[in-house]
């Protein structure tokens, strides 16, 4: 999922978020509605209280407000609406590219590249032999 907060046509925050394997299941519907919840969530000090405008490449999510709420899906969405003053219009995808490029996962590589680091404490070493080397520290072993 993928969303840009923009106010006056300039992009100010942007969200990207993989979904879960149960929603990778779940209807186009269900996943525009949970993308837009969560980007509402994530965003809440910003939107409470005005008047946003949400922008969706979904064409059943304009009449969002005025729908049958039918699945619970849908009230456990709605329920997390409720508070907000927003208005939806749709956007064609094409002219939504900026969102549509946050939610494309990259294709996944068959072949892992794992990196193991282990530190090295050089600096431990080099104090260890200034010490030893002094003196004084000879006295206190």
């Amino acid at each position: 999922m993928g969303a840009v907060l923009s106010q006056q046509g300039h992009p100010i925050t942007f969200f990207s978020k993989p979904f879960i394997a149960k929603l990778l299941w779940s209807s186009t519907y269900v996943r525009e509605l949970c993308a837009i919840t969560m980007a509402m969530c994530k965003w809440c000090q910003y939107l409470l209280g005005r008047c946003f405008t949400i922008l969706t490449d979904h064409r059943s999510l304009k009449e969002l407000l005025s729908q049958v709420i039918q699945t619970p899906e849908q009230h456990m969405y709605m329920s997390r609406l409720m508070g907000y003053d927003y208005n939806i219009q749709y956007r064609s995808g094409s002219t939504n590219q900026v969102v549509d490029g946050l939610s494309r996962l990259p294709k996944q590589h068959s072949m892992l590249t794992m990196i193991l680091s282990i530190p090295c404490f050089s600096f431990l070493k080099e104090l260890r032999a200034q010490l030893d080397a002094h003196h004084d520290y000879g006295q206190f072993r």
